[in-house]
C-alpha cells in the first residue's frame, strides 16, 4: 500500500464514520470508516518506514577507457595551421 493509498482510505474512512448517516440494515457504516480508517493508518505508518530505509548503493570499480578522438571534419580546416 503507497502512501496515496493510505490516505485515500483514512479520508473515505472518516467519510463514513462521521458523516454519512444512511441505515443500510445489517451493515454498520460507522464500524467500517473506523476499520478504514485504522487500517489507512497503518498503511501509511509502514509506507513510510519502508520509504525511509536506506537503500544500497552500488558502486562500480572498472576504469572504463576514454573514447576514441573524434575525427577531424573535413568542412573546417584543422585550427593548429
Amino acid at each position: 500500500m503507497r502512501i496515496g493509498t493510505s490516505i485515500g482510505l483514512i479520508a473515505l474512512g472518516l467519510i463514513l464514520a462521521l458523516a454519512v448517516r444512511i441505515d443500510l440494515g445489517g451493515i454498520d457504516l460507522e464500524l467500517i470508516g473506523w476499520i478504514l480508517t485504522i487500517v489507512g493508518i497503518i498503511g501509511l505508518i509502514a509506507s513510510v518506514v519502508l520509504a525511509r530505509q536506506a537503500r544500497p548503493v552500488v558502486r562500480r570499480e572498472a576504469e572504463y577507457p576514454p573514447p576514441p578522438p573524434h575525427p577531424a571534419d573535413p568542412r573546417y580546416p584543422d585550427p593548429r595551421y
